[in-house]
């Protein structure tokens, strides 16, 4: 491949990722989390203080809500009960968004432009990290895989933090790779790499689950050929000072905070010697007491609680087979198979030495992330997935790469290039509905609610087309049961409520209508309450529905019934 073909083929891939991104945002209504997450970058950048950044560091959402501040005449309802309270932002945003301002449209198109240039960043990282891992060609697979892909997409237009966490993790984990490939005066290449993964922590809470995935690559002699007792004290020397940079940026990122530490789990009833130490430090002045918090946040909310839906069944305490099922049916077909053909490219007989420590060391923190994932209750999203994909990406660069340059190998040659093809039809097919994306082996995006709801396929994305469809068909009002934090009232959709999530959450236990024989009319259920999360026991609300075929659809997450 010439030097100057990537950047030709980079050009039209990177303008066709633009017009699949930019063309699909405009038409998604806000979904469930984007409110509070723009809530929380715009008020830490118009007030300096990160209190509401509890659950997600303020980075990601600062950079979402920067095109905001060309809006001044945004009001921000400080003066609400919500704006001192520990968990307030899910009404801080509600306020914000629907009561205080009227220009939602605006706010959220600006608010998800900085995540789509975020995801082209991730792809450019890429680039860079497989070029210098296996080459220039495999840094185009890489850019183009990473831009293709449908889960990739689906995130990378929203504003977020699940694909500026990945994106962020990528960086430092190229950043550590090239501090631990230096072999004298590292110290710029050191702290280039502690700021990368001060980026990445300040991005998204989960990637703290990188520091022993980190330290355990550092152990290993996957970056080079080297004396393992010298290399280990090296790797985890750098690692250290790495992290030891990293904290300042981090602290920097919550705008150097200072104040009195608050955790709560010793009184929400924890016991044991974590929640007794962190209740004998309640109230100790420290640097940003909120990211402290929602460290402990995150450590309680992964152990259950939440309801999560697996194939027709409900839990609040997590499904052990949820991500390998939501791996299998959400990730693409085309990828599947070009990970298959990668591993057998850089893992097979004829691979090099140098090329399967480098996979090794792609591979492992992939899996690792993925079986701590397996561990957790907190069973809501592929989306928690995203920090894996780059890794798998790469590794599947590297392997393409290697069968570019074998020649020989003219089968695997040609599977590789249908599996690029693939992904690009994929991502082509599904467009404008990329979060509903859903393989074959789910039986595609039409039957994707059966296997897995909530930011699967159903996260509030399609009100706008239910207000479309609505005037299409000539429909002045319909039952709707929402699964979302938007206002359908906004839009002006006229609607008789059922029971939703958040909006009318109290109906579930006041059914406004006679589930074993709904009146005639027009119904639109979001997927996800189909299956009735809130309960958890008896399922009485909408099993008429749920017997039958919807008799048309909006988007892949909104089922219409025409009950006569």
């Amino acid at each position: 491949m010439k030097r100057s073909a990537p950047l030709l083929l980079a050009v039209p891939l990177t303008l066709l990722f633009f017009f699949l991104a930019l063309d699909s945002l405009r038409d998604d209504s806000p979904t469930m989390d984007e409110q509070n997450h723009v809530a929380r970058g715009l008020a830490f950048l118009r007030t300096g203080d990160p209190r509401l950044s509890l659950e997600h560091p303020p980075l990601v959402n600062s950079l979402s809500a920067l095109p905001l501040l060309t809006m001044p005449e945004i009001r921000l309802p400080l003066n609400d009960a919500s704006w001192n309270q520990r968990e307030g932002w899910y009404r801080f945003a509600e306020l914000l968004f629907w009561e205080a301002n009227n220009d939602v449209t605006r706010m959220i198109f600006l608010a998800r432009l900085p995540v789509v240039f975020l995801t082209l960043g991730l792809a450019l990282v890429g680039f860079r990290f497989a070029t210098e891992l296996w080459g220039r060609p495999a840094g185009l697979f890489a850019f183009s895989l990473l831009l293709l892909d449908p889960n990739i997409l689906a995130h990378g237009r929203y504003s977020t933090t699940d694909l500026g966490g990945a994106a962020f993790l990528l960086l430092a984990t190229w950043l550590l790779w090239r501090a631990w490939q230096c072999e004298e005066r590292c110290f710029g290449r050191v702290a280039i790499a502690g700021v990368g993964l001060g980026l990445a922590f300040g991005s998204k809470l989960s990637i703290l689950l990188f520091v022993p995935i980190f330290t355990l690559l550092a152990l290993l002699s996957l970056c080079a050929k080297e004396r393992w007792t010298t290399g280990v004290v090296r790797r985890l020397g750098r690692l250290l000072m790495a992290g030891l940079v990293s904290l300042p940026v981090l602290w920097l990122i919550f705008g150097l905070q200072w104040g009195p530490l608050d955790f709560i789990s010793y009184d929400a009833g924890r016991r044991g010697l974590l929640p007794q130490l962190l209740a004998s430090l309640d109230g100790t002045a420290a640097p940003m007491p909120t990211f402290w918090a929602g460290v402990e946040q995150i450590l309680l909310l992964s152990g259950g609680a939440r309801p999560s839906f697996l194939l027709g069944e409900t839990s609040t305490e997590g499904f052990l087979a949820y991500f390998p099922v939501a791996f299998l049916v959400k990730t693409p077909l085309a990828a599947l198979l070009l990970l298959g053909v990668a591993l057998v490219a850089l893992f097979g007989r004829r691979a090099m030495s140098q090329d399967r420590r480098r996979a090794l060391f792609l591979l492992l923190p992939a899996l690792l992330y993925f079986a701590a994932s397996m561990l957790s209750a907190l069973n809501i999203g592929y989306r928690h997935l995203l920090p894996i994909l780059p890794f798998l990406y790469l590794l599947i660069a590297g392997g393409l790469a290697r069968l570019w340059a074998a020649r020989q190998r003219r089968v695997l040659r040609a599977v590789a290039a249908l599996g690029i093809v693939g992904l690009l039809l994929a991502a082509l097919a599904i467009h404008p509905h990329y979060l509903s994306f859903f393989n074959l082996l789910a039986g595609g995006p039409a039957n994707g609610y059966r296997v897995l709801v909530d930011s699967n396929v159903d996260w509030g994305q399609d009100l706008l087309r239910l207000r479309a469809w609505m005037a299409e068909q000539g429909v002045e009002t319909i039952n709707l049961s929402w699964f979302g934090s938007a206002d359908p009232a906004y839009y002006g959709i006229d609607y008789a409520p059922l029971p939703g999530l958040p909006r009318h959450f109290d109906l579930w236990w006041d059914v406004p209508f006679d589930p074993a024989q709904p009146p005639p009319g027009v119904y639109a259920i979001s997927a996800s309450n189909l299956w009735e999360l809130p309960l958890q026991e008896e399922k009485y609300v909408f099993p008429w529905f749920r017997a039958r075929e919807p008799d048309d659809r909006v988007g892949y997450s909104i089922l219409i019934y025409e009950v006569e």
